[in-house]
């Protein structure tokens, strides 16, 4: 209720329109129990009984609207709440950034997003609902039995505890089971996902035998856990429906001795009889869906964990100025330590990137070179020193303004399912296509696009599975071009192609480099060689920077770096 406010208009709709439900229930057994006392007793003729049964007629057809209407406004509040939670838990997973879910299960996160969300449907729509109503309408008929008959009312109000009592105490173990189950299928999502996203190299390594009978054991857990959530329901099921029954058989045994002691009128007495049950309904209604309002509440409690974690950056929106034309970036004594971790991942980094050069950042692995292009792309805030461009605080501009003068070529670039045109135009989404088009033959792209059965309308499928390696490159390279941002980072691009392919792709970034400030990954020597200038990270500290020549002739940490590359050649 604190993370959805629409949710309250909705609950208290339900709820309301719950209340006058019962008040029509009371209204439709009063009618009924007269036209009984007078029909049987009293003798009546229809001409006499008329207006009674009108009266009761349209209690029932209002008590039937008053429900339908309150399954149409709690379903709608469901389906608001929903749309709603599941928007923000995405738009903070991505505000989160890669800092955050590289160190989740994509299947897990997928499954909390869709199942999760979707198992909070009967938890708002039917069990916070029926959660007020198993108080509120059990005391509005306990209000209305004491002007008929206090004996009764006080009888059922004295039994009515022993179901909430009951409902806890087997509903405790049934929780513990339901939290058991979601993790299991939050387990089996990511361990699926995982198998069908690497399904080509269990295939190649000739592991899928092995890997169907983990998919078997991950199957049974899931399903052993689901048939012991079930049965500790259906448990509380058959203990509430005992309890309620013994409840209202007490209430009838008692009722039928005062009538043979001529101690009640049998109106009285009827009418009584015949809203017992409907006391004892909505505490029945509670045990039915207390089932659900565990499936949602396992569920809801790690999807407001996600919307609980504080975001890694700033979302203010930025108090000055984007700079324009090149930028000159400095890093000023930036620190970053992961949380958990003993050693900062970053500490005391002074770096300058001068504008319209190329820097490339070498240092084994662990140095601390993702986290320093991670603070640059603002998927993370430094927590000491600061990043200025052009002497501006990039922590002052929004962080959507500072991405925009931002382009990446990974190493492994991700493209989507569509056609390879949408894949280009995620860099700039209001491109036309002439631009996109331009930037592919910028790219060395469009040579191998237009070859495809449908050019540049191709589809490409998830993750590119129609190109290649270096076809995949070049199309992440025609995004940087179409983006044509002043400072570019790449993740040593050509580290896993052929030499045709390599070539290609070379032609293009250097093309791509012209008039930029960049940052690249760098994993081999051909890429050093051509920067303008080397920084070296060693455990997280900037060990030295100058140009190749001058750092072996130091025989410092970079030499070291050069000898242990030639070696492996070796």
């Amino acid at each position: 209720m604190r993370q959805i406010k629409p949710a309250r208009i909705f609950l208290g709709g339900t709820i309301a329109l719950g209340m006058l439900g019962a008040v029509a229930t009371i209204a439709q057994m009063l009618f009924l129990s007269m036209v009984v006392d007078r029909v049987f007793l009293a003798g009546e003729s229809l001409e006499g009984m008329r207006t009674l049964l009108l009266l009761l007629l349209g209690s029932i057809v209002l008590r039937s609207g008053l429900l339908w209407l309150r399954e149409v406004v709690a379903q709608r509040g469901a389906v608001r709440v929903k749309n709603e939670l599941r928007e923000r838990l995405f738009a903070h997973l991505m505000r989160l950034g890669p800092g955050y879910t590289g160190g989740e299960r994509t299947g897990e996160l997928v499954a909390t997003a869709v199942e999760g969300v979707e198992r909070l449907d009967a938890y708002v729509g039917r069990y916070l609902p029926q959660m007020a109503l198993s108080a509120f309408v059990p005391l509005l008929i306990f209000a209305y039995l004491l002007s008929v008959d206090p004996i009764s009312a006080v009888l059922l109000l004295a039994t009515a505890p022993a179901i909430p009592v009951l409902m806890v105490l087997v509903g405790s173990h049934a929780e513990e089971q339901m939290q058991g189950q979601w993790a299991a299928l939050s387990r089996m999502s990511a361990h699926f996902l995982d198998v069908l996203q690497g399904l080509p190299t269990l295939k190649i390594f000739g592991r899928g035998a092995a890997e169907r009978e983990r998919v078997a054991e991950v199957s049974d857990e899931f399903r052993e856990r689901t048939l012991k959530v079930l049965r500790y329901a259906f448990l509380s099921g058959f203990v509430l429906e005992f309890i309620a029954t013994l409840s209202i058989a007490l209430v009838a045994v008692a009722l039928g001795v005062r009538l043979l002691i001529g101690n009640i009128p049998f109106e009285a007495a009827f009418l009584v009889l015949l809203l017992a049950p409907e006391f004892f309904r909505p505490l029945r209604e509670l045990g039915v869906h207390r089932h659900a309002g565990m499936e949602g509440k396992a569920s809801a409690n790690r999807i407001f964990e996600i919307l609980n974690t504080p975001t890694p950056v700033s979302t203010d929106p930025g108090t000055v100025t984007q700079p324009s034309g090149l930028l000159s970036i400095e890093f000023g004594d930036v620190g970053y330590g992961y949380p958990g971790s003993e050693r900062p991942a970053l500490s005391g980094v002074d770096l300058t990137l001068p504008a319209g050069t190329c820097t490339a950042l070498v240092g084994r692995s662990g140095a601390g070179k993702s986290t320093l292009v991670n603070l640059l792309m603002r998927f993370l805030d430094p927590e000491n020193g600061r990043i200025t461009a052009n002497g501006v605080p990039i922590t002052d501009l929004s962080v959507e303004s500072w991405r925009e003068s931002l382009a990446l070529v990974p190493q492994r670039p991700y493209l989507f399912y569509g056609s390879v045109l949408e894949n280009i135009r995620l860099a700039r989404p209001a491109a036309t296509r002439e631009e996109i088009e331009q930037a592919a033959e910028m790219a060395g792209a469009s040579e191998f696009i237009e070859h495809l059965p449908r050019g540049y309308d191709t589809e490409v499928g998830e993750r590119g599975v129609r190109l290649s390696g270096g076809e995949a490159q070049r199309v992440a390279i025609a995004r940087a071009f179409l983006k044509d941002a002043p400072v570019l980072i790449m993740d040593e691009s050509t580290s896993s192609l052929d030499p045709e392919s390599e070539r290609l792709i070379g032609v293009a970034l250097e093309r791509l480099m012209r008039d930029r400030t960049v940052l690249v990954i760098a994993h081999r020597m051909n890429t050093v060689y051509r920067a303008d200038r080397i920084a070296v990270l060693e455990t997280g500290r900037l060990a030295e920077v100058g140009v190749h020549a001058d750092l072996v002739e130091r025989g410092g940490p970079y030499a070291n770096l050069v000898g242990t590359y030639k070696r492996t050649l070796a």
